[in-house]
């Protein structure tokens, strides 16, 4: 599967989904963009998005969505804090379809 971690996640996270093709916003070089041209720039190109901005939801438009969103809600982006919620994220990724929004709380 193909997955973008948010600009706002620690790059590390990506040897957390070593079945995955990972790569970050930076990476792709779209650092700073606002969420709706981030959106449009993932479609076609990833098949997940990891994130923990958890207003992503209220101020965006996800009907129809060609990708899934996993969000994060945890107190802090540290790694320390993300790595205990990596088992639950695969388990999603294994049945993450276009338009599914996946919360998972730490």
């Amino acid at each position: 599967m193909r997955i973008l971690l948010d600009e706002c996640l620690p790059r590390r996270l990506k040897s957390e989904l070593p079945e995955h093709e990972v790569r970050t916003v930076p990476e792709m070089r779209w650092s700073g963009l606002k969420n709706g041209a981030l959106l449009n720039r993932l479609a076609g190109q990833f098949d997940a998005f990891l994130t923990v901005d958890r207003g992503l939801v209220h101020q965006q438009n996800l009907k129809g969505i060609p990708f899934g969103i996993v969000m994060l809600v945890v107190l802090s982006n540290d790694i320390d804090a993300l790595r205990p919620l990596m088992p639950q994220v695969r388990e999603a990724l294994a049945v993450l379809r276009p338009g599914d929004v996946v919360r998972i709380s730490g």
